[in-house]
């Protein structure tokens, strides 16, 4: 029975043959047992005369005997063959164990492996939230509002996220709203500001017309008055002369005292802030007799420079400009003042007048020139004459009068006629050269009717 078990345990051939020939080794071991008992229960006391070593060699054989085998040499072989068996199974005992320990080491590292890849994994799932926490807190740390922590999910991180992001949102729109409040208060600020920046600026080009009418009333009024009083001085100096000469020199300063009321409406003009749409009264105008009349005028203050007047020109008829006589005069005594003004004593003032012919485009001019031989302007200094308040380092140190105004108002007077104001200075004195459209012949006819 047991060897059955054992063959269907191990079916291997080797093992098949080996647990059969124990088997067939057993069964002999059994007959010779069962003949040994036999034998000696039928084991009788030997008589007295009979051969004991030949029943003992009959039990003998009995024993050592059995189906054929040598019993001895069955169990020795048999002793041996599971002495082997024995020493197999131990071997391979030995192997299996060495296989459950290589197994059971594989395990514990696949376990190890496992517990380090599961605190790997663990860490990191844990890690990732709290570095994500931390940075959300860094950020909003930082002031930026706009910034939201990506959590999502129904553990303690995500609803400390969701906590701070609702935060972070209340709290941008918080800054919004004062953003917006602080821009449109910043807007309101810059507007007042720029309202009392227009007003300082109206206050200052208020006060700056204000000193600038200042200075043109005491320019524009030295002229005249000085022509008044050269001619009074002129006409009272000496013996007494014929009623003709009073009624002349009274018929110059009444024409000076004309052209102060101009000036002086001028000035009220200004004053209402229409300096630069000054009323012309256009008429045909003779540039030689208005020439020769603000020569007569500005010849008493040349005689006090020293200076004498070349001129007037010849009147010709064929210097007509269409302009205002007034405004003409005063653009012509502001030049000839300087041409004096800036003399040197013992020089000599010269006054022509021209005809440029017809340009392409261009219609003849009138062209008056004015050449003294004073003090000169500097190269450098030449094209700031026509600013108003510019004066010159040697006008300055020739005559200590003079604000600075005279050619800026000269220049504004020529161009309201359509022309212009040109000066050329070297160190033999400076030459004013006014060009004036000439009137056009319908004009004249027009004014004739």
């Amino acid at each position: 029975m047991l060897v059955e078990q054992a063959i269907q345990l191990d079916g291997s051939v080797e093992a098949r043959e080996e647990h059969l020939r124990r088997a067939e080794a057993l069964t002999v071991l059994e007959r010779s047992v069962t003949a040994l008992i036999k034998s000696v229960d039928e084991a009788r006391p030997l008589a007295h005369n009979t051969d004991w070593r030949s029943a003992w060699d009959a039990h003998s054989r009995v024993f050592d005997i059995a189906d054929g085998y040598d019993v001895r040499r069955l169990v020795a072989e048999n002793i041996a063959r599971e002495s082997a068996a024995v020493q197999r199974e131990r071997a391979a005992a030995d192997a299996r164990l060495a296989v459950v320990r290589w197994l059971w080491l594989g395990v514990a590292g696949a376990l190890g492996v496992v517990t380090l890849f599961a605190l790997f994994y663990f860490g990191r799932e844990l890690r990732r939230p709290l570095q994500l926490l931390s940075e959300g807190a860094d950020a909003l740390q930082a002031g930026k509002l706009s910034h939201r922590i990506p959590l999502s999910g129904n553990d303690e991180f995500s609803e400390v996220a969701r906590s701070v992001n609702a935060l972070a949102a209340e709290l941008e729109e918080h800054r919004q709203r004062e953003s917006a409040q602080r821009q449109q208060l910043e807007e309101q600020v810059a507007a007042r500001t720029g309202e009392l920046a227009d007003a300082l600026t109206a206050l200052r080009e208020a006060d700056s017309r204000r000193r600038r009418l200042f200075a043109d009333i005491s320019h524009e009024l030295r002229t005249p008055t000085t022509v008044i009083r050269g001619e009074a001085e002129i006409t009272l100096r000496g013996v007494d002369k014929p009623a003709v000469e009073y009624r002349q020199a009274l018929a110059r300063i009444v024409d000076t005292a004309r052209q102060l009321g101009s000036v002086i409406d001028d000035l009220l003009s200004m004053a209402r802030n229409d300096i630069d749409s000054l009323s012309l009264r256009r008429i045909p105008v003779d540039i030689d007799e208005l020439a020769g009349e603000a020569v007569t005028q500005a010849r008493p203050l040349a005689e006090q420079q020293g200076v004498s007047l070349i001129g007037p020109p010849r009147v010709t008829g064929g210097h007509v400009v269409q302009g205002d006589p007034l405004r003409l005069r005063q653009l012509l005594g502001i030049l000839l003042d300087n041409a004096t003004r800036y003399s040197r004593t013992g020089g000599c003032v010269r006054v022509e007048v021209l005809t440029q012919e017809r340009e392409a485009h261009h219609p003849a001019r009138v062209l008056l020139t004015i050449e003294d031989q004073g003090i000169g302007i500097p190269r450098e200094e030449l094209p700031h004459v026509f600013d108003r308040h510019f004066r010159g380092t040697q006008a300055r140190q020739h005559s200590a009068e003079g604000s600075g105004l005279g050619l800026s108002i000269a220049q504004a007077l020529a161009q309201a006629h359509g022309g212009s104001l040109i000066l050329e200075s070297g160190a033999s004195g400076t030459r004013a050269m006014l060009s004036l459209p000439v009137a056009q012949q319908d004009m004249l006819e027009g004014e004739v009717a």
